[in-house]
């Protein structure tokens, strides 16, 4: 794929495939997940990726960290080629996996040390993170005295410690309760105002799509790959989060997502992912 404006371009993904098999029975099955799948991610845009559940979101975002390797195609990041995980690139889990032994911050630091960072730069970059997502007053608590949003503010305050190029989200608000998911997102929108990084996430919520991307790319599936491509063009910043969700631009961008999420259905892909279409889990 060549870049249009390759000098802006962050993230570059270029034909990239996978194919895995499954045992079925007896018998292996072959299943295609993704299938040329392109698209590239300007320097400090937000993008969302979206579609019916098993379109491929959560494996492109895994062969993009380097957790899973491509079948064929290539994925570069700020112009080096992903072979493998890298500091450059930040992933946020669903579920923030936290060390229960340690304390906040020292899960903030854990990146850190694997880094190689010494401990008196690495607890203060940990401190900062943490301030940063709204934790100042946490930071000694262990996980079992952190609700399920504070959990999910240490695994995002943990990816940007180690000051990723592009941060990676994969459903991070997901498995949260609707007041606590609307105020973390509240919370993207505010770090990506105070530090402009570029920004990859996965949701089935197309409020959420809508409220924080830039762009929404919807993902067809059997194969997996792009189906549409959404400009969201509300301005920034976009803190005045009750403005922007009761706009009427917010609304129709949000319908035409939808529609388009509707048809993908109705062609085959399956009632299964009918709540996803509605804007929940």
């Amino acid at each position: 794929m060549n870049a249009t404006n390759e000098h802006t371009d962050r993230v570059v993904i270029d034909n990239v495939s996978k194919e895995f098999e499954i045992d079925v029975g007896k018998e292996r099955q072959h299943v295609q997940a993704l299938q040329d799948v392109s698209f590239s991610v300007r320097e400090g845009e937000i993008v969302a990726l979206t579609g019916l559940s098993g379109c491929g979101k959560t494996t492109l975002l895994r062969i993009i960290m380097g957790l899973e390797k491509a079948t064929s195609g290539q994925i570069a990041v700020g112009g080096n080629v992903v072979t493998g995980c890298g500091y450059d690139r930040g992933l946020v889990f669903q579920h923030a996996e936290l060390f229960p032994w340690r304390t906040a911050l020292q899960n903030v630091e854990f990146g850190l040390e694997v880094k190689g960072v010494a401990k008196k730069e690495r607890r203060a970059i940990a401190r900062e993170k943490l301030e940063l997502v709204g934790l100042g007053n946490a930071m000694d608590r262990r996980p079992n005295q952190l609700s399920g949003g504070m959990k999910q503010r240490v695994g995002l305050a943990r990816a940007l410690s180690i000051d990723p190029q592009v941060l990676l989200m994969d459903e991070p608000f997901g498995a949260l309760d609707a007041q606590t998911r609307e105020g973390l997102q509240a919370e993207v929108l505010r770090i990506h105002q105070e530090t402009n990084k570029t920004i990859m996430f996965v949701t089935h919520d197309l409020d959420e799509a809508v409220l924080l991307a830039d762009r929404v790319i919807l993902m067809a599936s059997h194969p997996g790959r792009v189906d549409r491509v959404f400009d969201i063009p509300i301005a920034r910043p976009r803190t005045d989060v009750l403005a922007v969700r009761g706009s009427k631009e917010f609304a129709d961008l949000r319908y035409e997502i939808w529609h388009a999420l509707m048809a993908d259905v109705h062609a085959g892909g399956g009632a299964a992912a009918t709540a996803g279409a509605g804007g929940q889990r």
